[in-house]
């Protein structure tokens, strides 16, 4: 028969089961600059707290994840270098789509009509600061209800009128200072002031095909370009007037030189220079100056 107290000093001499110890954690930073001292750390409380470095395998096994931590990373590398690639390669292929868009944009441009407010727009770039436009090659200027050309001698007017017209509907009166020109029973196209006299004799008009004008202005000044026909019109550049050398080769030696001397006196004029006979007398003056130095010309004026 079993005495109690014994059973119970039976189990109070038989031992508890004590605590799991406590894991310790990972206490470390990584310092870009040097990644191997924190990998000598890694290891270290990898040695401490498992049982990896009794392993015989272990220098194995560790090369082993470096390897393929290595290959990893180098595969992610060439991963985003390939989508790097790729969209520069879809640049680029947009851009020669865009060059050979181009001539193609260019021919559908030259194909489409041009709006009159773009034909304004071009119009006043050929315009200077000054307000003066370069002129046509006929050394005057088209507008949008006629056009001139001229030479020095004369000026010729051409003004549109509608297609069939008669020479009895036309109104044309040519005075030593002004012009009128245009249809019976209607606004006149062009009137106004001319620029500079003419020679009315001299100045005539007929009709061209039905369909303009032509009127041919004799110029009283035969030494001045006009800037414009009357008054109130854009004016030209006159310094960017070029006469037609072939008419001068037809002229004598002598008339041939006479225009030649009136051109170069037009040209220094508008530059603000003494013309060929002023740097003549320029001359003349120097040279007496000179032969005559005793003499005070402090106070002398030259015209």
């Amino acid at each position: 028969m079993a005495i109690l107290s014994d059973y119970e000093e039976e189990d109070h001499k038989k031992p508890t089961p004590s605590a799991p110890p406590q894991r310790k954690l990972f206490n470390a930073a990584l310092n870009p600059s040097d990644p191997l001292g924190f990998l000598e750390k890694v290891f270290e409380f990898v040695a401490r707290e498992s049982d990896l470095f009794k392993s015989d395998s272990l220098v194995n096994d560790v090369n082993a994840v470096v390897r393929m931590v290595k290959d990893k990373v180098e595969t992610e590398d060439k991963k985003r270098k390939d989508v790097k690639i790729e969209g520069n390669g879809k640049a680029e292929k947009k851009v020669k789509e865009e060059v050979v868009e181009a001539p193609v944009k260019l021919e559908e441009a030259k194909k489409s009509p041009v709006k009159k407010e773009e034909v304004k727009e071009s119009e006043s770039e050929v315009e200077e600061k000054d307000g003066r436009r370069a002129p046509n090659k006929g050394n005057g200027l088209d507008m949008d209800n006629y056009s001139w050309v001229q030479s020095l001698q004369e000026v010729t007017l051409t003004v549109p009128v509608p297609a069939g017209t008669k020479s009895r509907a036309i109104s044309c009166e040519i005075k030593k200072n002004r012009i009128s020109v245009g249809l019976k029973g209607q606004q006149p196209i062009l009137d106004g002031e001319f620029y500079n006299p003419v020679k009315v004799d001299d100045c005539f008009w007929s009709l061209e095909d039905q369909k303009s004008i032509s009127i041919l202005l004799t110029k009283q000044d035969q030494m001045e370009w006009w800037k414009y026909i009357v008054k109130g019109e854009p004016e030209i550049d006159t310094q960017k007037v070029e006469p037609e050398s072939s008419k001068l080769g037809d002229l004598d030696p002598e008339t041939r030189s006479t225009v030649e001397k009136m051109m170069f006196d037009q040209r220094q004029k508008q530059m603000g220079k003494p013309t060929s006979d002023e740097m003549q007398k320029q001359e003349i003056m120097k040279k007496f100056m000179a032969e005559h130095p005793e003499m005070d010309f402090s106070r002398a004026k030259f015209n």
